[in-house]
């Protein structure tokens, strides 16, 4: 099982990107699919989570702003982010749940900033 994240950078606040996590090992459709994130000096939150049946959580912070989604023939899962705040600087990890295990992939930063 491997999770590849990428698309992080730097951008203005206001500003947009979207990352992809590639999936591999497994098929991502069939399982619960996260973005996590942790900024400097905290704890890692749930930003973002798509279901098996494709429907979608987000965090509060994030709501209307940013959106996942789910590309089933690539087996990979997106989250694009738009009207960047400076608070949405953090390492973007996403993750998945299954057969008693957590994975992981490696993480992409963002950081917004002028």
């Amino acid at each position: 099982v491997q999770l590849q994240a990428s698309g992080g950078g730097l951008v203005q606040p206001g500003g947009s990107l979207r990352l992809s996590c590639a999936a591999s090992g497994f098929t991502a459709s069939a399982y619960h699919m996260n973005w996590v994130r942790q900024a400097p000096g905290s704890e890692r939150e749930l930003v973002a989570t798509i279901t098996r049946r494709n429907s979608t959580d987000y965090d509060d912070s994030v709501k209307g702003r940013f959106t996942i989604s789910r590309d089933d023939a690539k087996n990979t899962v997106y989250l694009q982010m738009t009207g960047l705040k400076p608070e949405d600087t953090a390492v973007y990890y996403c993750n998945t749940y299954f057969g008693g295990e957590s994975y992981w992939g490696q993480g992409t930063l963002v950081t917004v900033s002028s």
